[in-house]
């Protein structure tokens, strides 16, 4: 196998391996749309990038910078939306709509004004995904912050399941709901963040969401289904990139279509 493969293989063995935890809980809590609003914000994230490269001398490479960007972007918007829920002024489904079509509108308006300066801007790669062009350097950046990302799963998943499960009741128990939630929140914007070259913008929730979705008819426990989840987003991962080498069809959709034949395999199978 090339080695552009292999690096292919694993940064998105990396980001199905936390995706998998993490969309269960997107899954459980309902919080699909929120996925969708950061996804979107990400593109506002690059253009920023972009521009702070073009303004200023920055020692580093354009990767790393456009993953920062992204990252301060995203935890931007869900600070915003911490803020503005509780002002209970609007609903939150109303307040994600606002803010997801915004920033990709804002984002796109950027992009475009930074083509006509005359600088090149892959758009099609950073919306759907350029699996096939990651670099040792992305991987690094991959795996740093799914590691960081599992870590921050693992020390508050109890609290986050109560929290899941009845929020009042954990709120009782002394549970800080509301730093939870926001930490929760900031690890969801780091995934999105590192998963945007690989699956890209507009695809990545489904990261999120169809291998959770495809674990939830075959688990009996929260546990199980994080598990089980990581494991279907890796087989989507291999099938997809096979798919997008053989048939010369993008690698980001191909992974997701993968998945969605996943999910709609699981209706024909018996379940436990």
């Amino acid at each position: 196998m090339d080695d552009f493969l292999w690096r292919a293989l694993l940064g998105g063995l990396g980001i199905a391996l936390v995706t998998g935890p993490l969309g269960c809980f997107i899954v459980w809590r309902r919080m699909a749309y929120f996925g969708d609003t950061l996804a979107h914000s990400a593109l506002l994230g690059i253009a920023i990038g972009f521009l702070f490269q073009l303004t200023f001398d920055v020692n580093l490479p354009l990767n790393a910078l456009l993953l920062l960007s992204t990252l301060f972007v995203c935890i931007a918007i869900a600070l915003l939306l911490v803020i503005l829920q509780s002002q209970k002024q609007f609903a939150t489904d109303t307040l994600l709509g606002i803010l997801a079509h915004s920033t990709l509108s804002l984002g796109l308006v950027a992009v475009a004004f930074l083509q006509s300066q005359g600088l090149r801007i892959d758009l099609f790669s950073y919306l759907f995904g350029d699996l096939l062009t990651i670099t040792y350097l992305d991987l690094y950046w991959i795996y740093a912050g799914s590691c960081l990302t599992l870590l921050g799963i693992i020390s508050i998943w109890q609290s986050l399941l109560s929290v899941t499960i009845h929020e009042e009741l954990a709120q009782v128990e002394g549970i800080a709901v509301v730093k939870i939630r926001l930490f929760f929140m900031l690890l969801v914007a780091l995934v999105v963040a590192i998963a945007m070259k690989i699956i890209g913008i507009l695809l990545v929730t489904s990261m999120l969401i169809i291998p959770p979705a495809t674990a939830r008819r075959f688990s009996k426990t929260p546990e199980q289904m994080a598990i089980l989840s990581s494991l279907i987003g890796c087989i989507a991962v291999g099938l997809g990139l096979f798919m997008s080498w053989h048939l010369d069809i993008p690698t980001g959709p191909s992974v997701v279509v993968a998945a969605s034949l996943l999910f709609t395999l699981t209706f024909f199978l018996k379940r436990n």
